[in-house]
């Protein structure tokens, strides 16, 4: 009998591989990062061959930190920063360039013109989804129109797309697959049909031979083929987001989350039916397990939230390492007045404008880094009470309190002050690590290492809650000042 599921965790800064026991408890861990590439302003990339080596890496390091056996392991799960886009040579395995990251912005000129017919929400009825640098169809254009050979290739099917979680599904196995999740974030797969789009792959010049085959969040996938799991099942594929929810066990419509990384993204299940949003939020698929009914979600994305911290540690040598913000930010009792917007890649949810630049307003004599410090981390928040704002418009739901995960999650200061600016209590679950629990409970229902969802509901437990201690007058009054900031960062680029 296996004692344990496992999940890949495919993220923006690092990947790691964690082991977790039938309690959802983690049992071990690794973790490596991987290099941020910016060859332009706006322009991020990453090298899917490395990040492939740290994947390897992170797998043989947990097993020995654990001292683990792979006979031990039921199956793994695969999780993944999404809309991550990579283009390799089905022959030779190498891709033909850098993967492009989320955040990128290069594909603004293909946006713009795509939106001269039909507007931003040109394929917002089948997708979900705005028009926006964010997403996977017009990077692959990008990659298809830049790269010398590279459309007479892939219209002779010798070229291979996927998300992160495609391209190392696809080393681990051979097979060239995709989950629902990650396929509704291409801007190509039509919400309904759960099948790529033909009317949309025309109008991006996209051959549907180089995309992979669309399946459930949680069936088996294949087997590896080499390495230390040699012969495991890969049976869960979730974007990271998605898995979050499902890690959080948020499986009745109503039920939200918020997770805190790179960006912050809150998901909140909207059950079989896909809601289209009019606030400015995505349509999106929750999860799809086996042959069952797809659940849908409704998303609000931050771009910049815990990368803005990176930031001030690495561009600006503010801090040392990214946990010191915390005790940076309480050398000050308040912002002294300034509001930070990192709209370093634009602004995402609810606005939607990737000509928008990052801002910080209000500056006197009077401001220290303390204030810079605290500026940032309330900026988490302020976004948060947007996209919350737009989703409670949207679903005519209203939220009781906020299920929250990610490694922004243990800065009491910002979890007290995300709690303050909601006015709604703020819930850490006592395992964290949500994102690749949801992958591994994926892969776990489908080998049947767990039930059904009711067990995994029962592992889930609350480890800290915060409640709103603000009054309403100083809750409004410093909102107003951020919605005042948040409209100097528009139309910056010209």
């Amino acid at each position: 009998m296996s004692k344990y599921v496992a999940a890949i965790d495919q993220g923006t800064t690092s990947t790691r591989f964690i082991v977790f026991d039938h309690s959802g408890n983690v049992v071990s861990v690794d973790q490596k990062e991987h290099k941020q590439i910016y060859p332009k302003p706006g322009w991020v990339e990453h090298d899917p061959l490395e990040i492939w080596e740290r994947t390897r890496e992170v797998i043989e390091g947990a097993l020995s930190k654990g001292n683990i056996s792979a006979s031990e392991i039921a199956a793994i799960g695969v999780t993944n920063q999404r809309e991550t886009t990579v283009v390799w040579d089905a022959s030779t395995g190498q891709p033909i360039y850098n993967a492009i990251v989320w955040q990128d912005t290069r594909t603004d000129a293909i946006i713009a013109k795509f939106a001269k017919h039909g507007g931003q929400n040109r394929f917002r009825r089948k997708t979900g989804l705005p028009l926006a640098t964010y997403f996977s169809g017009p990077k692959i254009k990008w990659i298809l129109d830049n790269v010398k050979g590279a459309k007479v290739k892939a219209q002779k099917g010798q070229l291979l797309f996927g998300n992160m979680d495609t391209w190392i599904i696809w080393k681990l196995t051979g097979e060239h697959i995709t989950d629902v999740t990650n396929a509704s974030r291409t801007m190509l797969m039509n919400l309904k049909t759960l099948d790529w789009d033909d009317a949309i792959l025309k109008v991006m010049d996209i051959p549907r031979a180089m995309l992979p085959e669309i399946k459930s969040s949680s069936e088996i996938y294949g087997n590896i083929t080499s390495g230390v799991l040699s012969g495991l099942p890969v049976a869960g594929d979730l974007g990271d987001q998605h898995a979050a929810l499902f890690g959080q066990t948020c499986f009745k419509p109503g039920e939200a989350k918020n997770t805190y990384g790179t960006g912050c993204f809150m998901l909140l299940n909207t059950g079989e039916k896909p809601i289209q949003s009019k606030a400015g939020l995505l349509t999106t698929l929750g999860y799809k397990i086996g042959n069952k009914k797809p659940i849908y979600a409704l998303e609000g994305s931050i771009a910049i939230t815990g990368a803005l911290i990176q930031w001030l540690r690495d561009n600006l040598g503010l801090i040392e390492k990214s946990a010191d913000v915390e005790s940076l930010a309480k050398t000050v009792d308040d912002n002294g007045g300034i509001y930070f917007v990192p709209a370093f890649s634009g602004l995402y949810a609810p606005y939607w404008k990737s000509d928008a630049r990052g801002v910080i307003v209000g500056m006197t004599r009077y401001v220290t880094k303390g204030h810079i410090a605290r500026a940032a981390l309330e900026a988490t928040a302020y976004q948060t009470r947007e996209v919350l704002d737009a989703m409670e418009k949207d679903s005519g739901v209203k939220l009781r309190a906020l299920k929250v995960d990610g490694g922004m999650v243990f800065n009491e200061l910002l979890m007290q002050f995300q709690s303050d600016i909601l006015n709604v209590p703020v819930v850490r679950p006592k395992v964290a690590e949500t994102t690749a629990l949801g992958a591994a409970y994926a892969a776990g229902l489908a080998v049947g290492f767990w039930k059904d969802a009711d067990e995994l509901k029962k592992n889930w437990g609350r480890d800290k809650e915060w409640s709103p201690k603000m009054d309403s007058k100083r809750r409004a009054g410093l909102y107003s000042g951020w919605k005042k900031a948040i409209k100097r960062t528009f139309d910056w680029v010209e």
